[in-house]
């Protein structure tokens, strides 16, 4: 299903696909993908692919790592793909490789797998996503810790029916283009939706009261 699923987002993303990949060439010749180490399901790593929204070698410019809403690394079509989340698109062939599936956690780098506490290593139980439960339910504007839990939470709930109710919620969050950065602004990670700098010591019990669907 997450293969026949990305292949038809594929095809009929194909379009804005293409004219994505011909916008970011044409602003200023760099590369149109940006790669990046990720840990998936079990501690496997893989390349991910993200449609590229920063200048050629952002991370040695300006604020590392991190970046905000009026950063001045983002190009002028990277701020319009981040907007739209048409930069994550690519993770569709991600997809079909079974690098990811379509509904999950989202992967996140190897130095922050490193620092996981027990509870939180429990995200790793299953494929990463291309969308997930946090994502719907605050995305970057939610603490680390509350989308820990949530993931966690996804991972001891999950079903073919919360998936489908998951990726029609996500179409609804793109929409309205919610949860890009985080509260003043700020979203620690270059190039991605995934935290770089620091995470949780330890969990919060706010996400085990949730029931499926009932918080936004």
């Amino acid at each position: 299903m997450d293969a026949a699923g990305a292949v038809v987002g594929l095809v009929g993303c194909a379009p804005l696909l293409l004219a994505a990949a011909v916008a970011i060439r044409l602003e200023d010749g760099g590369p149109v993908f940006f790669r990046q180490e990720r840990i998936g399901e079990n501690g496997r790593s893989f390349t991910m692919l993200k449609f590229r929204t920063m200048v050629v070698d952002a991370e040695s410019r300006g604020l590392g790592l991190v970046t905000h809403r009026e950063d001045d690394r983002i190009t002028r079509v990277g701020r319009l793909l981040r907007a739209t989340s048409i930069d994550e698109l690519p993770q569709l062939i991600n997809v079909v490789r079974n690098d990811m599936s379509l509904v999950g956690p989202r992967p996140t780098v190897r130095s922050q797998v490193d620092r996981y506490t027990p509870f939180q290593r429990r995200r790793l139980d299953v494929p990463a996503g291309l969308t997930g439960w946090a994502q719907i339910n605050g995305r970057n504007g939610i603490p680390w810790a509350r989308r820990i839990d949530l993931d966690v939470w996804y991972v001891d709930n999950r079903g073919t029916w919360l998936d489908f109710q998951i990726i029609a919620r996500t179409l609804v969050t793109l929409v309205r283009g919610d949860g890009t950065y985080g509260a003043g602004g700020l979203n620690p990670d270059l190039e991605s939706d995934t935290a770089t700098t620091s995470i949780p010591a330890q969990r919060t019990d706010a996400a085990t009261a949730d029931t499926p669907l009932n918080r936004h």
